[in-house]
Parts: structure tokens; C-alpha cells; sequence
């Protein structure tokens, strides 16, 4: 059993043991359950933390550790709010499923993130410890970010420093960049199937997605062409590198035509480069912003998904203009990104190590893949997938007739969380999908995780 495990197990006779016991009653000490649980006085204490976090225990020094008072407040009618606020603008369909952690017991193949397993965790650790003891860590860092970062991003993304701007992660940045360029009402173009905390952003800010259909080789011109021209959008949403969900790479035939379609159409192109580091095969494709020659393209970037979820630094690269709006946007938003965490990301990407974490990384979601495609032709026959080349999710396509939100409600009933398909379209689909994550799930357990889906449909 492997440490986290043990940690879970012992939280959990913790928590049922302080269920028993009235409040204010005492829990064993440390030493004792050290040896009636047969675990190390570390994940006893880790255990002892978990439960004082949630509220279950209280720990007094040099007393022990105790059951928690209930905390009860006083009922309060709120229903004068429903009248008051209206209806919600605020959309998290698909959103909140990416980022909500299962149960231990729950095959996790939903979330877009990579599991403890394949972070850089040691290294961000040192990388954050070196950061704060730097003399200026606490002090107010430049409004468009640290130069040392602005500099790496600006060499990464083929960009001049000067038109990069350090920002909190990718979704922080996409939201001030989409507000600040069109009004609430107007029409935004959105390459789907796509990632859904863009749609859900749109819908929240107002704006009104317009779904542009993909295929291998990523947004179709054609379809594009007609999309702007039936809508009057100016603005085009797309991922060209390692599409969420289905890992398509806008094909090198496709990106001279999409930038001309969107400057007949008076339109900016928001590039969202989330997976940059996330290919599967050969080096990703330049940056759609090295295409670009009349400061068009809006390139957002992010290392949340590359290093771990909590790494909250990204980078907006704009021309222009525009670039004045966004920044202006950004700092009435977000005022500053904190900079011990902006410090932090200089030393993790600069470090000796950070180029065998993007190896490894890139070998060990491969790997993946490779056993995932295996499971599922062994297992599925009768559903397809594009092969993935690149990010971190399969786009499974179900027989016809199946219904992805009964599929995913059976599999989570079963031990296997997965993403259900209509969270990343706009409008009407033609057949049933869903997204299956293959980061944050270890390969040994990716064979079983299919076989809980093939019992499901």
C-alpha cells in the first residue's frame, strides 16, 4: 500500500471513530494509534490534519487531540436573493467536473490535470522555497510581470518581452482577453468540440458562442469562412496545438487560411496554447502567433498544465492596441500575480531539471495513450477515436443512440469518473461522445477503468 493510500485509510478510522464519541471527547494518542493502526507517526499526523482541516477534530499542544463541537448557525431566509439577483449569467457546466477531485476510490479519468505521479513536485517545492527567500519575493512585482519570466515565455512563443505580460493561469487570462475585446451580446467564434471553460466564460461574460466544426487537422476553413461571415463575429477562439478534448493539431495547409479568413472578417484570433508541452511525437508546431504580421493573433499560455494545477502563472502575448486594453483589463482585474509564485515559475522553467520533466512527461503520457487505444479496441470495438496527438484526453465517440450523460452516470455508479461529450460542444452534435483523461489516472489502472466503461454501455 503506498503512502497516500495509508493516509486515506487512516483518516477514514479516524473519522468513524470520532463519530462514536461524543464532542470534546479525546482521541487516542499518537504513540497508540502508531501501533493499533500499524502505520508510521507521519501519516498518523497527516491523517490528524486532514480531519483538523475539515473541521472534525481539534488538537490543543500537550493535551492531545480532541472530537469537534458541532458549529451551528442560525437559519437564515434567503429567499429575497432569487428576487433580487434575477437570473444567473454565471455558467459552470463542464467546469467545476474538471477540477473536482473523487473520491480515493474512484477511477479518475474526468479531471484535465496530471496526477502527483507525473508533477514536478520536488522540484516545484525547491523552486518555491528558493523563491521566497530572495530578498524582493514579497515586494510588488512589475505590473507586466518579472522580466526573467516575461523573457522565457517571449523566447518559448517566438515573442518580443515587451509584448508578453505575466498573468494568473490560462482561465484568469482568457477572460480578461475575450471581455476586452468585444462587448456583452456581441457573437465569438469557438472551434468545437472545445474546451468548456471558454464556453462557460462566454455565456458568463454575456458574449454569445458561435460553434465552428473541426476535423483531424483542426477548424475547418471552409466552415470557418461561413461562420464569420453569417454571424459578423470579430473574434475567433481556437486551441491550433493539442486540442482539449480530442488532441488535433491545426494542420500546416490550414493556418495561413484561417488568419486570412479572420482578417477579411476585421477579426482577432485568440490562441490558446495550453498544452504547448504536452505532444506526444515530434516538437508541437510554432506558435500561430509566428504566422502573424499585422498583430492579429492574441496568444495565451499557461504552465498550470504542464507542472501542477496550483502553479497559477500564464502569459498573454498582444500587439498593439489591443495590448494596452488587455493589460488595462488584466490589472483592474487582478491588480498583480503574486510574485512569490511569479519567482517561483523563473526558477522551476530555468532549472536544470525542467527539461527532462517535459521528456518524461511526454514518454509517460504516450505510454498512456498507447494502453488506453489498446484497452479500448480490445474492449470497445464498436466506438472510434482520433488518435490524440498531443494534451491529454481521448475523444470517444459512442455507438449511436447512446446517451453520454446516462454513460457517465453509469460509470461513476461503477468507480469511473469520465467527461460527458455535450460539456465541450455548443449546439447540436451528431453522435455522443465522451472525454477521457488519461493524466491524472496511473497506466495500471487505465485496462480496468475501460472494462467499468464497456460494462456501462
Amino acid at each position: 500500500m503506498d503512502h497516500g493510500s495509508s493516509v486515506q485509510r487512516v483518516t477514514t478510522s479516524l473519522r468513524e471513530l470520532a463519530a462514536t464519541l461524543p464532542a470534546g471527547a479525546k482521541l487516542p494518542s499518537s504513540r497508540r494509534l502508531v501501533a493499533d493502526l500499524a502505520v508510521g507517526p507521519v501519516t498518523v499526523q497527516r491523517a490528524i490534519d486532514t480531519l483538523v482541516a475539515d473541521g472534525t477534530v481539534v488538537t490543543r499542544p500537550g493535551a492531545g487531540t480532541f472530537v469537534a463541537r458541532s458549529q451551528r448557525t442560525a437559519t437564515v431566509d434567503t429567499d429575497w436573493q432569487r428576487v433580487a439577483l434575477g437570473a444567473s449569467p454565471v455558467q459552470t457546466e463542464g467546469v467545476l467536473a474538471a477540477l473536482t477531485v473523487p473520491s480515493h476510490d474512484v477511477l479518475d479519468m474526468a479531471r484535465g490535470y496530471l496526477d502527483l505521479s507525473l508533477q514536478p513536485s520536488s522540484r516545484l517545492a525547491s523552486a518555491m522555497a528558493r523563491a521566497a527567500r530572495r530578498p524582493e519575493a514579497w515586494t510588488v512585482p512589475p505590473p507586466a510581470g518579472v522580466p526573467e519570466l516575461r523573457t522565457w515565455f517571449a523566447q518559448q512563443l517566438g515573442a518580443d518581452r515587451d509584448d508578453v505580460f505575466i498573468t494568473p493561469g490560462g482561465q484568469g487570462a482568457l477572460s480578461t482577453v475575450l471581455r476586452s475585446i468585444v462587448p456583452a451580446g456581441s457573437p465569438v467564434l469557438v472551434a468545437v468540440p472545445g474546451y468548456p471553460g471558454v464556453i462557460s466564460l462566454l455565456r458568463s461574460a454575456g458574449l454569445v458562442p458561435v460553434p465552428v466544426p473541426t476535423d483531424a487537422d483542426g477548424v475547418r476553413p471552409e466552415l470557418l469562412e461561413r461562420a464569420f461571415e453569417q454571424s459578423g463575429a470579430r473574434l475567433l477562439y481556437l486551441q491550433p496545438t493539442y486540442a482539449n478534448p480530442d488532441g488535433s493539431v491545426l494542420a500546416p495547409d490550414r493556418r495561413r487560411p484561417v488568419l486570412e479568413i479572420a482578417a477579411r472578417a476585421g477579426a482577432f484570433v485568440v490562441e490558446d496554447d495550453f498544452a504547448r508541452w504536452l505532444g506526444h511525437g515530434p516538437t508541437a508546431s510554432p506558435s500561430l502567433l509566428r504566422d502573424d504580421t499585422d498583430g492579429r493573433v492574441i496568444t495565451v499560455n499557461s504552465l498550470s498544465k504542464v507542472s501542477g494545477p496550483s502553479l497559477r502563472v500564464g502569459c498573454v502575448v498582444a500587439r498593439g492596441p489591443v495590448a494596452q486594453r488587455i493589460a488595462g483589463l488584466s490589472f483592474v482585474d487582478h491588480l498583480i500575480v503574486a510574485r512569490p509564485l511569479q519567482e517561483a515559475a523563473v526558477e522551476l522553467v530555468t532549472g536544470a531539471g525542467w527539461t527532462a520533466h517535459l521528456r518524461g512527461l511526454s514518454a509517460a503520457l504516450g505510454s498512456r495513450l498507447d494502453t488506453l487505444s489498446t484497452a479500448l479496441a480490445r474492449d470497445l470495438p464498436e466506438c472510434s477515436w482520433p488518435r490524440p496527438r498531443g494534451g491529454f484526453s481521448l475523444w470517444l465517440r459512442l455507438p449511436r443512440g447512446v446517451d453520454d450523460l446516462e454513460v457517465a452516470r453509469r460509470t461513476r455508479e461503477r468507480g469511473l469518473a469520465v467527461g460527458p461529450g455535450r460539456h465541450y460542444v455548443v449546439a447540436e452534435e451528431d453522435g455522443a461522445h465522451l472525454r477521457l483523461c488519461y493524466a491524472a489516472i496511473t497506466e495500471q489502472q487505465i485496462p480496468a477503468a475501460v472494462k467499468v466503461l464497456a460494462a456501462s454501455l
